[in-house]
């Protein structure tokens, strides 16, 4: 990879804080490996540094013409820089480049701040005993050891920062559409969307936040990627949203709509697509009132809040899109992963679903701005308050052990129920075995499911409960506040 920036004016101080830039005349393994380790711990969040090799140093700044290193030894040194560079923990390359400047070869490395910080390093490379490694940071123009306040420090930085937050190294400023930003800023009433009239992509960026780093290795950040690129795919592969109609199990009919692009395009897009598709809406008139009572198979502010959480919280560094599968039974999204562990299964169980961690901070933000989401964790009741009052039963949760996915399960109204079909001798039993087990008394689903002898919500459960309470077997029954609880009808 080579060097964004000209070495002529990196070394002359033209474009690079001389604070940023340590000179060595040779090439002396200890200091430099001291200095890349303390340059991509980045403390200070200034964007890293650069250690030149070949370059003397006198009062501070770079002696010419350069020293140099010896043509035959540039292929060695290189090799050596890498096998030092694995001693680092975790794991960081820099970039690195040979150069010749007024007729001299050097080598400059290139340390951006790194995204797995803190990292550390022997305090002696090439001793015997690697173990005795070190926290290294820069203060001004040194590298020192951190102390133990500034090792707490480097792991606060590094956990703080949310994934779309990050810069990404792989993408450049080019990459950012002024036209997805301005658009944008229209859309939410911004004074900015005005004075952006005058202001090219990276100016505009840098007054949303969108990009990070120095100015000679700028890099936007995840969440510009993701709202305000055209090439999301390619750098996440499979961010997309996929709503699959299967009117039939055997496939038969199957449609399937795929929606690309900016996150908050596709978001909108399958909504419109869902409500305008999918959702269906039936009257029902009354003997004893004057008021009609109209119900929908799935109520869209319920799917709108569940399909936007998805987009929040998924995350993005998992290659698998967002999939809203729609049978007659049932609508299901799935995403990846499942919900934060600091969700306990009992708070799952009463329907509170509140997390104090964010994947993708900024994502919630810009969605919040664009009236997509709901903040302060006020979305989800949003969703249950919709359900109830279309009198449709409470959403499922299915995930596996390690919480790899979540699948939000919504069941269809009863009025839109397919006619059920006459039961097999081993669905019978089997629906025999649930009302067993629910004869001892109201069991959320969950506890259902481990009477049963499962670790983890299996399809065939919520199947079989689809059509029991469908049947009107088994009714879900609210305890203890928001408590949902699935229990047998009392036969007349």
């Amino acid at each position: 990879m080579a060097l964004p920036i000209s070495v002529d004016r990196l070394l002359h101080g033209d474009v690079v804080e001389s604070t940023r830039i340590e000179l060595k005349g040779g090439f002396n393994p200890n200091p430099i490996m001291h200095s890349i380790c303390a340059f991509a711990n980045d403390i200070d969040n200034i964007g890293g540094g650069y250690v030149v090799v070949g370059v003397d140093e006198q009062d501070g700044r770079p002696v010419f013409p350069p020293r140099g290193i010896d043509g035959p030894a540039i292929d060695a040194t290189l090799q050596q820089l890498h096998n030092l560079c694995h001693l680092i923990e975790p794991l960081y390359q820099p970039i690195v480049e040979p150069v010749q400047v007024q007729g001299a070869w050097i080598i400059v490395i290139w340390v951006p701040g790194g995204y797995g910080r803190p990292y550390k390093v022997p305090k002696d490379v090439q001793a015997k005993d690697k173990s005795n490694k070190r926290y290294y940071i820069r203060k001004f123009s040194s590298t020192v050891i951190a102390s133990p306040d500034e090792e707490k420090e480097l792991f606060y930085i590094s956990s703080s920062i949310p994934f779309d937050d990050q810069p990404n190294l792989a993408a450049c400023v080019e990459d950012l559409s002024r036209p997805l930003m301005r658009e944008h800023l229209r859309e939410v009433g911004s004074d900015l969307y005005a004075q952006s009239e005058g202001m090219d992509t990276v100016d505009i960026a840098r007054d949303m936040q969108l990009v990070s780093g120095p100015p000679e290795g700028l890099r936007p950040r995840n969440v510009g990627i993701l709202m305000f690129s055209e090439r999301i795919e390619s750098y996440f592969r499979y961010a997309r949203i996929e709503v699959v109609d299967l009117p039939d199990p055997t496939g038969d009919g199957m449609t399937e709509q795929v929606f690309r692009g900016p996150i908050q395009h596709q978001l909108t897009s399958a909504l419109s697509f869902i409500g305008g598709h999918v959702i269906q809406r039936r009257t029902f008139k009354h003997d004893n009132t004057p008021v009609a009572e109209v119900v929908a198979n799935y109520p869209y502010a319920a799917v709108e809040e569940l399909l936007s959480n998805a987009v929040y919280h998924r995350s993005y560094q998992i290659a698998e899109p967002i999939t809203v599968r729609i049978t007659p039974e049932a609508m299901e999204i799935t995403s990846f992963p499942g919900l934060d562990r600091s969700i306990t299964q009992e708070r799952i169980d009463a329907f509170d679903l509140r997390c104090d961690r964010y994947r993708n901070r900024r994502v919630g933000d810009f969605l919040k701005e664009l009236g997509l989401s709901e903040g302060r964790n006020t979305g989800f009741p949003k969703a249950l308050a919709a359900l109830d009052a279309n009198g449709s039963a409470r959403p499922t949760f299915r995930m596996d052990k390690n919480r790899g996915f979540l699948t939000v399960r919504l069941e269809v109204h009863p009025a839109f129920a397919p006619q059920l079909r006459a039961l097999s001798q081993k669905e019978a039993e089997y629906r025999d075995r649930v009302a067993e087990a629910l004869a001892s008394g109201p069991l959320s689903l969950s506890e259902l499911s481990r009477s049963l002898g499962y670790k983890a919500i299996p399809k065939r459960l919520t199947t079989a409960l689809d059509r029991m309470v469908a049947e009107g077997q088994v009714a879900r029954v609210a305890t203890g506040g928001a408590r949902s609880k699935l229990a047998l009808v009392a036969k007349t």
